[in-house]
């Protein structure tokens, strides 16, 4: 089998073949399906293998007294050997994994083979195919949690010891400083216990992450913001608990926790930092100085641990693996959510690139799993394809001017949103409009001045007078209807879905390489609205990765509305979802690599998080139920220590080293359409390229698809671009 591996002399990492663990009695073998790396513990100790011998001295001064120690008992030669010789070995990496149970010791009768189990311990639940585990350190993995999620029980028991250990009551408030893995973890524990929370790191990415996954408020430690949340939120009187979750070694966070504690207030250590305690300030208000050690009672204690001798319950309420099913409870009932933490998910295979990547800084990252080639029991991530683009490019034929235009469909959006711009735009001529009643083909001619009208769609795309055709009929004909026209040569303008199906969107393409004419533009218009615009220009260039959330309160339908016959024209989301991934692709200005959508029970209030090449995320709450009165659409992005927010098109800002505000429109909304069809024309007129590349369409739709995918499959989907 594989396992990863360390040599703590040379900082070499390796991806060795290992013999297969024995099964011994009060045990399982488990076949690991995901394990998690912790991007704090481990990452520390690849760091330290990397530096010099004067430097891991520096690292570890416990290791050096002991050398000493050795050195008087034992003298220079035989501790030096000693040393060396402990440096020089393979030393193995991980301790929180889930897998299937593949083989079952003697004495253990709570599991089966092919159980999925989730298992803690640094010398137990390494990052390898095979792990033989004690009793006391796994647990079964309830029905319906993902294996993926599974894999955080270990780092979740780290944290909800932290908590524990700091007593939390209804109504109370509490200081998180460091935001990472585990204090997002803490975040989450202590805000389903009913306590506010207010946390701390000088990351704003995390920090809004954490605001994501319920904390009050957070900032960064030399914030004044983080001081004013706390007097607020405690009328001045200071925290009730502080955990320590930061690692490093400043000392400024046990300085931060004096500061903002209650009098007699607790303070927790969970990770691992510098505490030189300022005498005056923890003694002036008595603080309550206590350690949370790894997972819960047992750690440590061999006969727990290996031998699987259980503290009686009613003496020890929360043991280790008491601890480890308690959180698997938690992430089964959604108490906690751990998939927005999930960074990256690497093959097992490219173990040694992944924790190259994160030592160098190029994967930024919260949480990271690798994911193993066998999950017996297990069905694959689901995967939507991102078709490729494969077009031999016809000679565009720049139109005449006036350009002559066709629409297909004269329904409220066309008629409403789209027409009223043309009509009046100088070089453009409504040549003609099919529907398929005379009625409305005859009203839509009258209003705005088609020259023709008529029920015949073959007639219009064999019409090689006609330049550009507009597709605005219901969603479930508009892939058949963009595929006939670009195969008939024309540019074609459909509005959005582009396609309901991963079969519709293949049809699409294949008419693109059939004719070589890929002039096709959907109607995602808010990239155009022309104060998003600008507030995306005076945000300026991002170096990190970002967090963007975008809250769209669609409302309910009215009775009757054909939006809601999602048999035959797909979900509402289905047909309008594709606006908000592609305000946030652009805005981020990448493709998504990964959906995970979840919905509400019983109506379609759904929540999508994308997650992008660099590391950001975009999460859309795309909600029915909420007040009428409420703005439509709200987006806040974050990224390098700046904010950027658009208020449903009327008002925006960009929060940084100065702040901008933009005035108040005196005008309706404006969501970009006619900017839009400005550019859609140009490029009609010019022969010039297509406002948005086919290659993004295709990507937006794609991940559009996606979210069904995944809300019936109950995890994220892959986006996998054809080569």
């Amino acid at each position: 089998m594989k396992q990863v591996v360390q040599n703590y002399k040379s900082g070499e990492l390796a991806v060795l073949d290992v013999p297969v663990p024995g099964c011994k009695p009060g045990g399982v073998l488990v076949r690991t399906a995901y394990s998690l790396i912790s991007t704090g513990t481990e990452l520390m100790k690849v760091s330290e293998a990397g530096m010099s011998m004067l430097g891991k001295a520096r690292s570890r001064p416990d290791q050096v007294a002991k050398v000493m120690q050795s050195v008087a008992t034992n003298g220079v030669p035989a501790t030096y050997r000693k040393v060396m010789g402990k440096l020089d070995s393979y030393t193995p990496l991980g301790y929180s994994l889930c897998g299937v149970v593949e083989q079952v010791g003697t004495g253990i009768d709570d599991v089966k083979v092919g159980d999925l189990v989730a298992c803690a311990g640094n010398e137990h639940a390494l990052h390898a195919e095979l792990n033989w585990v004690p009793k006391n350190l796994y647990t079964p993995v309830p029905d319906g949690l993902a294996p993926r999620h599974a894999a955080f029980g270990t780092v979740g028991s780290i944290a909800m010891q932290g908590v524990r250990q700091g007593e939390p009551q209804l109504g109370e408030v509490a200081l998180v400083i460091g935001l990472g893995l585990i204090g997002q973890l803490v975040v989450q524990l202590l805000a389903a216990a009913g306590v506010r929370v207010v946390g701390v790191d000088p990351d704003p990415v995390r920090c809004e992450l954490a605001e994501r996954l319920g904390a009050t408020a957070c900032g960064d430690p030399a914030s004044a913001a983080v001081e004013a949340a706390v007097a607020e939120l405690t009328d001045g009187h200071g925290v009730d608990q502080v955990y320590l979750a930061a690692g490093g070694g400043s000392n400024q966070p046990v300085e931060l926790a004096a500061r903002l504690c209650r009098d007699r207030g607790r303070v927790v250590d969970i990770g691992k930092c510098r505490l030189d305690l300022p005498w005056n300030a923890y003694y002036e208000k008595e603080l309550d100085v206590r350690f949370s050690r790894s997972y819960g009672p047992g750690r440590y204690d061999p006969a727990y641990e290996l031998e699987g001798r259980d503290y009686p319950i009613g003496y020890v309420r929360w043991t280790e693996r008491r601890n480890l099913a308690c959180f698997l409870d938690l992430l089964a009932r959604g108490s906690v959510d751990v998939e927005p933490l999930v960074s990256h998910v690497a093959d097992f295979d490219d173990a040694v690139e992944t924790y190259q990547r994160l030592k160098d800084g190029e994967l930024k990252a919260v949480a990271v799993l690798f994911r193993y080639p066998e999950h017996a029991g297990e069905a694959e991530a689901p995967v939507v394809a991102v078709p490729a683009v494969n077009v031999k490019r016809t000679p565009t034929r720049a139109a005449k001017t006036p350009v002559r235009l066709a629409f297909v469909g004269a329904g409220n959006y066309a008629t409403s949103m789209l027409l009223p711009h043309l009509a009046q735009r100088e070089g453009v001529e409504l040549s003609t409009v099919v529907t398929t009643t005379a009625l409305s083909a005859a009203n839509a001619q009258r209003k705005f001045g088609f020259a023709e009208a008529t029920t015949d769609l073959d007639a219009v795309l064999g019409d090689k007078s006609i330049d550009a055709v507009f597709v605005v009929t219901r969603h479930s004909s508009h892939a058949e209807l963009t595929r006939q026209a670009l195969l008939a040569g024309k540019t074609v303008f459909v509005e959005k879905p582009l396609a309901l199906t991963e079969d519709e969107l293949a049809g699409v393409l294949a008419a693109v390489e059939e004719s070589g004419n890929d002039r096709l533009q959907v109607g995602f218009n808010r990239r155009f609205a022309p104060l998003l615009q600008e507030a995306k220009e005076r945000f300026g260039a991002r170096t990190g990765p970002a967090s963007l959330r975008y809250l769209v309160n669609a409302g309910l339908l009215g009775h009757g509305s054909w939006y809601l016959q999602q048999g035959t024209e797909g979900s509402r989301f289905a047909g309008e979802g594709g606006h908000f991934i592609d305000t946030a692709s652009w805005l981020l200005e990448a493709d998504p690599v990964s959906v995970y959508a979840v919905a509400t029970s019983g109506n379609e209030d759904l929540q999508v998080v994308l997650r992008y090449p660099d590391g950001s995320t975009a999460t859309i709450s795309y909600v029915t139920t909420g007040a009428a009165s409420f703005p439509k659409e709200t987006l806040d992005l974050v990224a390098d220590g700046k904010v950027l927010r658009l208020d449903d098109f009327v008002r925006a800002s960009v929060y940084g080293r100065k702040r901008w505000v933009s005035s108040r429109l005196p005008k309706a909304r404006d969501k970009g359409q006619n900017a839009e069809l400005a550019a859609f024309i140009k490029a009609v007129r010019t022969g010039g390229p297509m406002p948005v590349p086919l290659e993004s369409l295709v990507a937006t739709t794609a991940a559009t698809l996606a979210v069904q995918t995944g809300l019936v499959g109950g995890a994220p989907v892959t986006l996998a671009r054809a080569r």
